[in-house]
């Protein structure tokens, strides 16, 4: 593809040869000729004046370079549509695979794709264009919108709800029993029945070896557009707000309240019955053992504000000088 069409197709303003040929895409490091790459964090601005890439997806106002750019708002989102330029996903005919498992009183809409081994319980409910592959599981009683999209091993437990345009990637559980028991008067523990499903809304995706937890009495909720990472485990009842993003390692106790555009940092966790509010920015390793108002941005543990927390770490790498200037004044 020529420079000049690319940048037609994403929207871009084009700064150097219109004629350069593109033909895939790659990190700023790794980039040679014929590749397009992009530069949205500062960090790698540098990088933009020695990289091999054909050209250079840049911010309107990034300084000139010999590179050809194309220059648009949000380079990041661009580079992701590039991607699709370049990069065919597998497409799944329509077709039931002989050995997939199909209750009689399961009900598939138009166009279904099913894999070898897959499961679909008594009264389940799917709608169009699904595409499950193979040893995917669901259990009785779900009901599931179009285009829902579930990788291998994915599970979805019985009378769970999903909305339009769902993706499960691989070994996600949605609706495990969440973990609660109550301890009995010899000291065991009695399992407490999780009666209460966990409900997808629309254009949610939860990557790899995640766990919804359903609830053991109302719901577990992940709102429109949500976004889960790998290894995230959200516990019962909890309920995640539109457009949130649960980053790699988060953990969130029971009945946790996350606001809408809310950012929670690899390996943030959160106590149970806490309410986070929107737009909230937990970073790495947080961890938030009360509420937090919206807007903030946190760091630390226990969370605090995400500039305190700065001072705090810049305060701790003194306070060996500190603490033996503190004894040589009391000798003196």
């Amino acid at each position: 593809m020529k420079l000049a069409e690319l940048a037609q197709r994403l929207g871009a303003t084009l700064k150097g040869d219109p004629s350069v040929t593109i033909t895939g895409v790659a990190s700023i490091e790794t980039a040679g000729p014929g590749d397009l790459t992009f530069v949205a964090n500062p960090k790698y601005a540098a990088l933009a004046r020695t990289t091999r890439a054909a050209a250079i997806l840049v911010d309107p106002e990034f300084a000139e370079i010999t590179t050809p750019t194309l220059r648009i708002t949000n380079p990041y989102l661009a580079f992701a549509h590039a991607i699709e330029f370049f990069y065919q996903s597998p497409v799944y005919a329509p077709g039931i695979h002989p050995t997939a498992v199909i209750s009689p009183s399961a009900k598939l809409g138009t166009n279904p794709h099913v894999g070898a081994y897959v499961v679909i319980g008594d009264h389940a409910v799917i709608g169009d264009n699904a595409v499950l592959l193979p040893h995917s599981v669901i259990y009785s009683h779900v009901h599931a919108g179009d285009n829902l999209f579930l990788h291998s091993h994915a599970v979805v437990r019985e009378h769970c709800r999903l909305g339009d345009n769902v993706i499960l990637q691989n070994g996600v559980i949605v609706g495990a029993d969440g973990f609660g028991f109550a301890r009995q008067s010899d000291g065991s523990w009695y399992k407490i029945l999780q009666s209460g499903p966990a409900i997808l809304e629309d254009n949610v995706e939860i990557q790899a070896n995640s766990c919804i937890d359903r609830a053991s009495i109302g719901e577990t909720r992940i709102g429109r557009g949500a976004k889960i990472d790998n290894l995230v485990q959200v516990g019962h009842g909890s309920a995640i707000g539109e457009d949130t993003l649960l980053c790699a390692q988060v953990g969130l106790a029971g009945s946790t309240t996350v606001g809408k555009n809310v950012i929670l940092a690899g390996q943030v966790g959160v106590a149970g019955h806490c309410t986070i509010g929107d737009g909230v920015i937990a970073t790495a390793q947080s961890g938030i053992p009360g509420d937090v108002e919206s807007g903030k941005v946190i760091s630390g543990y226990p969370a605090i504000d995400n500039r305190q927390w700065l001072r705090v770490v810049a305060l701790m790498n003194r306070l060996p000088e500190l603490l033996r200037q503190i004894k040589a004044s009391s000798k003196g």
